[in-house]
Formats: structure tokens, C-alpha cells, sequence
């Protein structure tokens, strides 16, 4: 098959599951990242992905993220594993490197915020052996037809073809999926200065700790600093942002916990 064959057949998939606008992202050899926010489908501009993807790019996309979309992401998981959870669920796998990895697009019974995408990824992660790393439910996967040149410039493929399938179970959504009613002691989440330090560490890292802290202290919820914190470091970080941002949060939540027990 050719590359926009793929290509093609991922954005018929999220066009089938109600998904019409997506985030294109663009990862340049020099780490930096170029994004092309909230387009339909129709008007990705794919032509100069290709062209930034034949010169070391590597290519990402997602649902627009701030709207609610009935469909949810898994990262990592083994082919066979994959190619049988997509033809259960009417899904599409999407195989991103020669030793077997896979992304998985998963229908689900109605929209999800991304709250509650989250909490579903984290559930079918958990059931699939998806990496939990990659749940926050805003998470970049990689556009098929393109090549991943993490991987050493494998081809990112379709593998299974949700239109080829009889089986169409969307995705049902576990209880806890529902959020939580608020606590009569619960604080509003007030804003946080950015710019101010704790304990005179201005780096960025220090910057990001202080912030981190302070929204915290403020009643933020540690899910709703993990979302903020990885788009406000993600261009510094890079591919290490997640694991950036699930530490800094987890040290703060024990430094804040303590500071008020």
C-alpha cells in the first residue's frame, strides 16, 4: 500500500467515530515543535508534513483538544494484543515501529471530555498493557503514512482497517469514569503566578516547581497541574516531558501533603 493509503485511512477512521477536527504537530530533528491547531480533517496540511517528514520530522497528530470527542488513544501496545481489541471494538491499529508497538483508536458510546478520556485511557491502559505514561487524554499519536524516525525511519502503518470489520463494539465507559462530585471543603482553583520562585531557583525547572506548588497549595487538582504543566514545558522537555511532568507533580503533591498534615 501507499503511504497516503494509510494516511487516507486513518483520518476515514476518525471521520467514522465522529471526530472532524484535529492538532497536527510537527517534531523537527533540532527538537523543535511546529503545531498546526484545530482543522478539519479536509484541510491538514499534509503536503508539507510529507515534506518536513523527508527531512527527519516526525508527525503527530490528535483530536482537537479543548472539545469533547467520542474516541480515546492507547500507546504501546503488543500488535497481536492490538489488531484483536481494534476488530473487537470497530477500532484502528496503527503498528509505529518494527518491533511490534502499536497506537490504538478506540470508538466510544458517547463524547468524552478530556478528563474523562483520561480516566478511560487509564482504565483500558491498565486492562491492555498500554503505556501509562501516555493517558493524559490530550496525548500526540503518530499520523500514519508517515515515517517514525525514532525508530529509524520505520513507516508508521495501518494494521487493521475498522471499515473491514463486522464486529463494532464502541467503547463502554466504566463507572469511575464519571466525575467525581465536588467536596463541600473543596477550594476553587485560583491561579498561580508563574514567574515566582521557591527557595531562589530560578531555573526553569525551579520556575516550573514553584508554580507546580502553588497551584496545588491553591486546591488545584494534581490531574488538572499534570495537563498544564506538560503543555508549558513541552517544548523544553521534549520526549521527556511526561515523565517531567508525572515527577514534579508527584514530589509536589508529597511536599504539600506533608507541609499541611
Amino acid at each position: 500500500m501507499r503511504a497516503s493509503w494509510h494516511t487516507e485511512t486513518m483520518l476515514a477512521a476518525w471521520r467514522s467515530a465522529r471526530v472532524d477536527r484535529a492538532d497536527l504537530a510537527l517534531r523537527r530533528p533540532s527538537g523543535a515543535m511546529l503545531w498546526q491547531a484545530n482543522l478539519a480533517l479536509d484541510d491538514l496540511p499534509l503536503a508539507w508534513a510529507r515534506a518536513e517528514n523527508a527531512h527527519g520530522a516526525d508527525v503527530y497528530i490528535r483530536p482537537a483538544r479543548g472539545l469533547a470527542w467520542p474516541m480515546v488513544f492507547l500507546d504501546d501496545v503488543v500488535l497481536q494484543v492490538a489488531k484483536q481489541v481494534a476488530c473487537d471494538h470497530g477500532g484502528l491499529a496503527i503498528q509505529t515501529s518494527q518491533a511490534g508497538g502499536c497506537h490504538l483508536w478506540l470508538p466510544c458510546v458517547r463524547a468524552l471530555d478530556e478528563a474523562e478520556r483520561h480516566r478511560v485511557q487509564r482504565s483500558l491502559a491498565e486492562q491492555y498493557g498500554g503505556d501509562l505514561g501516555s493517558i493524559s487524554g490530550e496525548h500526540l499519536g503518530r499520523l500514519a503514512g508517515f515515517k517514525n524516525w525514532k525508530r529509524g525511519g520505520c513507516w508508521v502503518n495501518v494494521v487493521t482497517n475498522p471499515h473491514l470489520t463486522e464486529k463494532t463494539t464502541p467503547i463502554a465507559l466504566p463507572e469511575e469514569t464519571k466525575p467525581p462530585s465536588p467536596s463541600p471543603q473543596s477550594r476553587p482553583c485560583a491561579a498561580a503566578p508563574y514567574g515566582r520562585p521557591l527557595g531562589g531557583d530560578s531555573s526553569p525547572s525551579g520556575l516550573d516547581w514553584g508554580w507546580v506548588c502553588r497551584r496545588l497549595e491553591a486546591g488545584c487538582r494534581p490531574e488538572e497541574v499534570y495537563w498544564a504543566l506538560l503543555e508549558r514545558a513541552r517544548e523544553r522537555r521534549g520526549e521527556d516531558v511526561e515523565r517531567y511532568a508525572r515527577r514534579t507533580v508527584e514530589r509536589a503533591v508529597a511536599k504539600v501533603r506533608g507541609r499541611l498534615a
